[in-house]
């Protein structure tokens, strides 16, 4: 895995290892990243389940101003901190080590918004649901902000989507994994 285009473009990162982990494929990174690349510059990141960190990286290496990162894992974490420092973005981080519910509980309570939120948890949980119901509470999405839902049951998650006050601007397949972009109405 490596970063794709930027600042970073061909730095490769860790991953981790073993099959409870799926990083997000390059084809797959790059058509995310061409659908919000004009909203990327100055913008603040929140990576909810990131893993590798890959996702908020390749963000920062585009022209993101800052990017909170956050995994419950303490594996992930060794992992997102060796990528943070192979692409020397130490000043535009910030790594939580926290369950996500926790994790935006602490983000609410420091009163900040994020411009691009990814949502990429393990398959076959209801994470996503629960993030995005959390996040529109604690108000944690800016006004013109997007979150982006990476999903291998995209069906189950649209109806569950359906019941928020949010608009589902797109969804694109590639192969076994569905993104969904979504806004707030408004």
């Amino acid at each position: 895995m490596r970063i794709i285009s930027g600042n970073n473009r061909g730095t490769k990162l860790n991953t981790l290892e073993g099959t409870d982990t799926r990083p997000t494929l390059d084809r797959v990174k790059e058509a995310l990243f061409s659908k919000i690349n004009y909203d990327l510059i100055d913008s603040y990141i929140l990576d909810l389940f990131s893993g590798s960190g890959a996702l908020a990286l390749e963000a920062l290496s585009r022209g993101a101003k800052k990017a909170y990162l956050c995994d419950n894992s303490n594996k992930a974490i060794n992992i997102i901190n060796q990528n943070i420092q192979k692409t020397k973005m130490e000043n535009k981080t910030v790594v939580l080590n926290k369950d996500y519910k926790k994790a935006l509980e602490n983000l609410k309570n420091i009163d900040i918004k994020f411009d691009i939120i990814f949502l990429d948890p393990p398959y076959k949980t209801d994470y996503n649901i629960e993030a995005v119901k959390l996040i529109l509470e604690y108000d944690l999405l800016n006004l013109s902000g997007t979150m982006v839902i990476e999903t291998d049951i995209p069906n189950e998650i649209l109806a569950e989507l359906e019941k928020f006050s949010i608009d589902i601007y797109d969804v694109k397949r590639y192969g076994r994994v569905t993104l969904i972009f979504v806004r707030r109405k408004g």
